[in-house]
C-alpha cells in the first residue's frame, strides 16, 4: 500500500512529503491519518530532530481538502480531526518549513500556515477557494492568514478566490522567500542547515516564546518572556568555547 506522507531524516532535519502527486496531494481523511502520526512521532523526538521540512511530491504542494472524497463520504476519526492535526504541527517544538512549488490552495494554505517558515517557488500558487464551493474555513484560516499577512490582504484573498504566484506571497508576508523551481529545494534545505546549526534549545525556547506570546497585549508578552523564558540551554558552556577557540 503506498505511503500518503513520507518521512525521510538527514543531519537533524526530518522532511515529511505528502504523497499523492497524480491527486495533487489533495488532503483525503487518510492522509490526515498518516500525517498525525509523523507528527506525533516527531513531537516526542526533540533530541533527534531540530527542523521538520513540509513538502509536496510532484509539480504541487497541496490543491487543498479531497473534494471527491467528501463526495464519496470519506470522514476523519472525528469533526475536528483534521483541525487538530494542523494545531498540532503549528505547536511542534521544533521549526517548520514550508516548501511550496505549484498549488497551494485552501486546505492545503492552511497546512501551510501553521507553519513557521515558507519558500515558495515561482511556479508556486496561493489562493484561498472557499468561496468557489459554498464552503468557510474551519481548520484556522480565518484566524492564521490575517496575523500572517494582515486582515486587509486576508479579506481580500478569502472574498476574492483570486490566486497569487509566489512572488506575491512573498511581498505580501505570506512566504520568506520566493525562488527559482529549481532552485527551491537546495534553498529549503539551505534554511533548515541554518536552523539545525543552531542551539536546538533555543530554537524550542523562541518558538514557544514567539508563538505563544502572540496571545498577549504587548506588556502582558513582555512579562511572560520574563516569567517563561527557557534561558541558558545545557550547550551554552560548549558554544562559548567553540567561540573562543575561533
Amino acid at each position: 500500500m503506498t505511503e500518503l506522507v513520507l518521512r525521510t531524516d538527514a543531519g537533524g532535519i526530518a522532511t515529511l512529503t505528502l504523497n499523492r502527486p497524480e491527486a495533487l496531494n489533495a488532503l483525503s481523511p487518510d492522509l490526515f491519518v498518516e500525517l498525525r502520526g509523523h507528527v506525533e512521532s516527531i513531537a516526542g523526538d526533540v533530541d533527534n530532530v531540530g527542523c521538520v521540512v513540509l513538502r509536496g511530491a510532484g509539480r504541487s504542494f497541496c490543491a487543498g481538502n479531497d473534494l471527491k472524497a467528501i463526495q464519496a463520504g470519506q470522514e476523519a476519526p472525528s469533526p475536528t480531526y483534521q483541525a487538530d492535526t494542523i494545531n498540532m504541527l503549528e505547536n511542534l517544538p521544533q521549526p517548520v518549513i514550508a516548501e511550496i512549488r505549484g498549488h497551494c490552495y485552501t486546505g492545503g494554505l492552511e497546512l501551510a500556515l501553521a507553519c513557521d517558515l515558507l519558500v515558495a517557488s515561482t511556479t508556486a500558487t496561493f489562493s484561498d477557494t472557499h468561496g468557489k464551493w459554498g464552503m468557510t474555513p474551519r481548520w484556522g484560516m480565518s484566524q492564521r492568514l490575517p496575523r500572517r499577512i494582515g486582515p486587509l490582504k486576508a479579506k481580500e484573498m478569502s472574498f476574492t478566490a483570486r490566486a497569487y504566484s509566489g512572488a506575491e506571497a512573498a511581498a505580501m508576508g505570506l512566504a520568506n522567500y520566493c525562488v527559482g523551481d529549481d532552485e527551491l529545494e537546495t534553498m529549503v534545505r539551505a534554511l533548515a542547515a541554518d536552523i539545525v546549526a543552531t542551539s536546538w534549545h533555543s530554537l524550542r525556547g523562541n518558538k514557544m516564546l514567539y508563538n505563544r506570546g502572540q496571545d498577549f497585549t504587548f506588556h502582558e508578552g513582555l512579562a511572560f518572556e520574563m516569567a517563561e523564558s527557557p534561558g541558558r540551554g545545557p550547550d551554552i558552556q560548549e558554544r562559548l568555547q567553540a567561540f573562543v577557540k575561533n
